[in-house]
């Protein structure tokens, strides 16, 4: 590993570990408005198997640079250019939600789901700002075990979230439907 490495491993590492500290902090604030508003968590969330995700992914980058001797390759601004675009992303999305935003799936029974920032653009930006940063920082490093296994595990969670998520989101914009025709 060269001298640069080191450094930039650690602060990038310091960078998610803190980014994802503080959104667990305003998760759960967040979750606590959405249940006084009547919201409630979708049943059969994989929460704790993305906790388990992340924490390995955060073990797994440095491992693979230390013990596999993985290195950043030439393509490394490429990666860093990725990365912050899914952390753009990411924020916006937040930034979107407002305190709808939790790490778990929550629904408010007749409310309408978000169209506001990039969630008019597509559906589920927030996934893809995590899917980019889980390809994106292993390669910054040349880390692509990681980046390959981790993208894949996250990718079979993101199904089953997906089709948990979009099932409940329809209920509840039934739900909004119902009672606009009831008046």
């Amino acid at each position: 590993m060269d001298a640069g490495t080191g450094p930039a491993l650690a602060a990038a590492i310091a960078a998610l570990a803190t980014s994802r500290l503080l959104e667990l902090r305003r998760s759960r604030a967040n979750e606590r408005l959405l249940r006084a508003r009547g919201g409630r968590p979708v049943a059969g969330d994989v929460f704790p198997a993305f906790v388990a995700l992340h924490v390995a992914f955060f073990l797994a980058i440095p491992a693979e640079v230390w013990l596999m001797g993985a290195s950043p390759p030439p393509s490394w601004p490429l990666w860093l250019v990725l990365w912050v675009m899914g952390e753009g992303l990411r924020l916006a999305s937040v930034r979107a939600l407002g305190d709808r935003w939790t790490v778990r799936v929550f629904v408010i029974p007749g409310e309408a789901r978000c169209r506001r920032g990039p969630y008019r653009l597509f559906a589920h930006p927030n996934y893809v700002g995590v899917m980019l940063e889980l390809a994106a920082v292993p390669l910054l490093f040349g880390a692509w075990r990681t980046a390959l296994i981790g993208s894949a595990v996250n990718l079979v969670l993101l199904g089953i979230r997906v089709r948990r998520e979009e099932g409940a989101l329809e209920a509840a914009e039934r739900e909004v439907s119902s009672a606009a025709e009831a008046r």
